[in-house]
């Protein structure tokens, strides 16, 4: 009886330690996908600022509030919203596809 128990023990220690290792593992996983969804951000967001400063004439001397107020006024119009919507649209056609 005593053997039996002491096999026991040995197996739920066994089994707390990998399951120790498993939510240690989930972390690490956890944390290297939000690291890598950053820096896929980042560099988005480095890209899309290059490509809208060669379009900006002198931009160093455009404060962000002049940025964001030709945005504005470029965005709001309604070819540039129907143009936006269309684009979206079929990214998500495409988007679609991909997934079957």
């Amino acid at each position: 009886m005593s053997d039996k128990l002491d096999k026991l023990r040995q197996e739920r220690d066994k089994a707390e330690r990998h399951l120790r290792k498993a939510a240690n593992d989930e972390k690490v996983l956890a944390h290297e996908m939000a690291r890598l969804t950053r820096a896929e951000r980042t560099h988005r967001l480095c890209t899309r600022g290059g490509m809208l400063e060669t379009f900006i004439q002198e931009p160093s001397l455009l404060t962000d509030n002049d940025v964001m107020e030709l945005l504005t006024f470029l965005f709001h119009g309604e070819a540039a919203q129907k143009k936006l919507g269309m684009l979206i649209e079929r990214r998500r056609e495409t988007a679609g596809r991909e997934t079957y």
